[in-house]
């Protein structure tokens, strides 16, 4: 078995823990990745660009709403949502969109 995280100091010691608690077998293999995470900084860089435009926001709920917005449309691009569509292609995500946000077209 192996665990792959980065490089962050705290996982050697817990896995060696968990080792020792029984809660992980003696043959786990703990690899340290340096670029683990440019998967999820890769998608910031996405969310930057598309914030810079809107010039910044005036209230942290304006903000929160805003980038979970972002989020949610990066997030049926990406087709992680494509279980709770109501139908196929891009309807079936305008469905899902109507229905959550109660914003219907006509």
């Amino acid at each position: 078995m192996k665990i792959n995280t980065d490089r962050a100091p705290t996982y050697g010691p817990a896995i060696a823990d968990l080792k020792k608690e029984g809660k992980l077998p003696e043959e786990t293999l703990h690899r340290q990745v340096k670029y683990l995470d440019n998967v999820v900084e890769a998608d910031h860089g996405k969310l930057k660009q598309l914030i810079k435009p809107v010039r910044g926001f005036k209230t942290l709920t304006t903000a929160y709403a805003t980038i979970k917005g972002f989020e949610v449309m990066h997030a049926l691009r990406k087709g992680q949502a494509a279980i709770f569509q109501y139908g196929g292609g891009i309807m079936g995500e305008v469905r899902l969109i109507e229905r959550q946000f109660n914003v219907y077209t006509t």
